[in-house]
């Protein structure tokens, strides 16, 4: 028979048993059985473990549809590999298990059957190695459950064992139930052990139970071994003692009252079972039994009067001894009175015992209600941890973003800043080679390209020539001709020749070739003609708006610094005007007509930068008023030339008396009464600063004049940036390159071009590649005389120059 919630201490280890067998499937109770068999029989060193595991037999296969198939119908492969698996299943299982084994120190062993039946297993595998001893874990179960533990499966197995082998049944890590075995030596074992630990009783009912094997911790059979008896079996002892000698005198009369006691004690002897069974855990239900004893005394008094009535009837008949039975009662009741006194006592204690698991119940919901209260603090404060974590992720991302932004610009800055680095090695290889060469061009290709000096090809007329458009190589150029017969013209062509084949800029216009025999300039051709030419709008042209015209001023500023500071010797253009500036199709201006230009001497040995010049040259109204009076040529003199230029871009009037009608505008404050409002919405502020800097440009006395680096060009790149965002929020259509820009093999822009034995210029790839299968001309397809190329730093100039303002 089970014993329903006995201490651990209550059960006896047998030391004869060498084998203990423990029965495991992979749950939580089996831990708890293993954990309590190693505590109990492990630190004794003198138990070997048996580890035993039911698994079912394996006649099924699942598949991957989820239902499964005959072992026999499937493949041998995939048997064996669901027989692997399952086998890696139960070998991970009983991992733990022999883990704690050998944390313990502890000889242990795993035994896996194969059965469907596993009461019937693990049996088998009891009787086979006359294993002594099996520890099973139980489920934790209610009272009620209890009464049909026959559907366990910890009651199924221990039905089962053989008789010899004792069953201990875990549940929670305690000791539920024990079946002992048949063994006398076992049994006496364990009854020595339950004596020296804990005193208990039980009923006389409690062995109805229809398992002879099982044995209860608090039967009859071990009711000699207690220490002493309690209350009711002292008063049934008493009783017993009186009603034998009282029925051997009188059996008739006497009978009632012994039945009547008996019946009591009986009924007082299940009470203290059940008081007994209830355990120490409630001190209520120990109240309540207590309560029990003091009522069934009083209802046991009260049988006692009657009793004694009885016994006066028996006086009355004369058939009993009166004296004597009387005696006897007062005996009895003096007996009963100890026996209240007791219970009374026993009362007291328990209510002693019920206050102070009251007040220890008291402590630990204070101490409980405590530990949540700091538990929640411990939330609270894990949660602003969190939170605290999770911002400084936040802000380490945001880190991390910024960091790799900032890489990646830089980066970014580091590859346009070598980009700009290598542009400007070339530029500066173009510029400072001795070996600059230019295309030469004979007379009869000129003749040919301007259809023998056509006058529908011309497009002006310079101060010393000529000037046609036409396609030279298939490329669209400005072919300046000198006039023929005059001495004045030859010097003029020499001298643009070598000061155009010795300095580059991006606002001067380009050479591209010569005809030293008659005195031709090739150019590159401006579609947008000359500024003159837009500012009065000339042909119906569009007008050009007033943010162009603040880029222009700064890009002529630029092209005069660029030629007042050239090396060795400065150079005076003396013919600043706006029929000079010229325009690109994109309005990128360019300074021409620098054929009258003078070169300065340089001024390591004087303090003078002036050139006296005894012809005056360039164009009256911008011509410097002090050179016209002394002859003597200075940097200022194109200042006053771009004094002049600043305010024809503001106001689109001829330069005649234009310095009187802006200063007058300015000072009684109606400027803009004078600009061209054909150019847009022009900021008044800004416009009024640059109309004070040409009129400051164009002062009658060259020291009245600002110099033209450190003042007058600061100012125009301010007024130029402001201009570039006011043209940000105008459409810019995409400019095409122009037609010289492009190789004839590649058909885009070249980066290098090179010149070949054809007199066509190529990117220098293209036609490398192209020499080294043929030797005839991609253009004519003539034989070449050789393959040597030369390259064309002009175009490449212009090429640079072009992309530094497109791309």
């Amino acid at each position: 028979m089970e014993v329903p919630e006995v201490g651990e201490e209550l059960v006896s280890i047998p030391p004869s048993v060498s084998t203990v067998a423990i029965a495991v499937n992979g749950k939580g109770n089996c831990k708890s059985a293993l954990k309590w068999a190693l505590e109990k029989f492990g630190p004794e060193g003198r138990y070997f473990f048996k580890l035993l595991h039911v698994r079912p037999k394996i006649t099924m296969v699942p598949t991957e549809m989820g239902n499964y198939l005959p072992i026999s119908n499937v493949r041998d492969d995939v048997a064996s590999a669901y027989r692997k698996e399952i086998e890696w299943r139960t070998n991970t299982m009983l991992l733990p298990y022999k883990k704690m084994c050998s944390q313990k120190k502890v000889e242990a062993e795993a035994v896996v059957i194969e059965a469907e039946d596993v009461p019937e297993a693990i049996s088998l595998e009891i009787a086979k190695f006359s294993i002594s001893t099996l520890v099973i874990g139980g489920s934790s179960r209610s009272l009620l459950a209890r009464k049909f533990r026959g559907h366990d499966v910890s009651s199924r197995i221990s039905g089962c064992i053989p008789s010899f082998c004792t069953v201990y049944i875990i549940s929670k890590g305690r000791l539920s139930s024990v079946r002992t075995s048949t063994s006398d030596t076992d049994e006496r074992t364990l009854d020595e052990r339950s004596d020296s630990n804990v005193s208990t009783k039980s009923s006389s009912s409690s062995t109805s139970s229809p398992q002879t094997e099982w044995t209860d911790t608090g039967s009859v059979s071990n009711h000699s071994f207690y220490h002493s008896s309690s209350l009711p079996d002292q008063r049934y002892q008493a009783l017993l003692t009186i009603n034998q000698a009282i029925v051997n005198k009188r059996p008739s009369p006497f009978d009632t009252y012994h039945s009547r006691s008996l019946s009591l004690n009986t009924e007082e002897d299940a009470i203290g079972s059940i008081s007994n069974c209830s355990g120490i855990k409630d001190g209520v239900s120990i109240a309540c039994s207590s309560r029990s004893y003091q009522t069934d005394n009083k209802s046991w008094i009260s049988d006692l009067v009657s009793m004694s009535d009885i016994m006066t009837d028996l006086s009355l008949s004369g058939q009993v001894d009166v004296d004597f039975e009387l005696e006897k009662l007062r005996i009895e009741l003096r007996h009963a009175q100890g026996m209240y006194e007791m219970a009374q006592n026993e009362t007291n204690d328990a209510s002693r015992h019920l206050n102070e698991l009251s007040r220890r119940r008291l402590e630990e919901a204070i101490k409980l209600k405590e530990i949540r209260l700091r538990e929640e603090q411990a939330r609270k404060l894990a949660r602003q941890e969190k939170e605290k974590i999770e911002g400084m992720k936040r802000e380490a991302e945001l880190v991390r973003e910024c960091a790799e932004r900032e890489a990646s610009q830089r980066k970014e800055a580091e590859v346009k800043a070598t980009r700009d680095a290598e542009e400007i090695q070339k530029l500066e290889k173009a510029l400072t080679c001795s070996n600059q060469q230019y295309k030469k061009f004979t007379w009869e290709e000129i003749v040919s390209a301007t259809s023998s000096f056509s006058e529908a090809l011309k497009i002006g007329m310079g101060g010393y020539g000529m000037v046609y458009k036409c396609t030279l190589h298939h490329t669209t150029v400005a072919v300046k001709v000198l006039h023929s017969n005059e001495e004045q013209s030859n010097k003029q062509f020499e001298q643009e020749l070598e000061i155009l084949s010795t300095i580059r800029h991006p606002h001067l216009l380009l050479l591209l070739g010569a005809c030293l025999d008659h005195g031709c300039l090739v150019y590159e051709y401006m579609e947008n003609g000359s500024l003159d030419d837009r500012l009065f709008r000339k042909n119906n042209t569009p007008p050009i708006p007033w943010f162009v015209r603040y880029r222009i001023a700064w890009e002529i500023a630029t092209a005069l610094v660029f030629l007042h500071n050239a090396e060795p010797k400065p150079i005076v253009h003396r013919d600043l005007k706006p029929a000079n500036i010229l325009l690109d199709r994109n309005f990128v201006s360019k300074i021409g007509d620098v054929g009258i230009s003078t070169l300065l001497p340089t001024a390591s040995s004087s303090m003078s930068t002036m050139a006296k010049d005894t012809a005056p040259a360039g164009t009256f109204c911008y011509i410097d008023p002090e050179y016209q009076r002394t002859g003597k040529v200075s940097p200022k003199s194109d200042v006053y030339a771009f004094g002049m230029v600043i305010l024809q871009l503001l106001t689109t009037k001829p330069p005649l008396a234009l310095t009187e009608t802006v200063e007058t505008a300015l000072e009684e404050g109606r400027l803009v009464d004078i600009l061209d409002s054909k150019a847009g919405k022009w900021p008044i502020e800004e416009t009024q600063e640059l109309a004070a800097l040409g009129l400051r440009c164009a002062e009658l006395r060259r020291r009245d004049r600002p110099e033209l680096k450190d003042e007058v060009l600061p100012m125009l790149e301010r007024l130029k940036e402001i201009a570039a965002r006011a043209q940000e929020l105008v459409p810019v259509v995409p400019s095409v390159p122009p037609n010289h820009f492009i190789c004839p093999i590649l058909q885009d822009v070249m980066e290098d071009p090179c010149v070949a034995a054809d007199g066509y210029t190529y990117e220098r790839r293209a036609i490398d590649q192209l020499l080294s299968t043929n030797d005839k001309s991609p253009m004519t397809n003539a034989p070449l005389p050789h393959k040597n190329l030369i390259p064309n730093f002009n175009l490449l100039s212009a090429i640079m120059e072009w992309k530094s303002k497109h791309q």
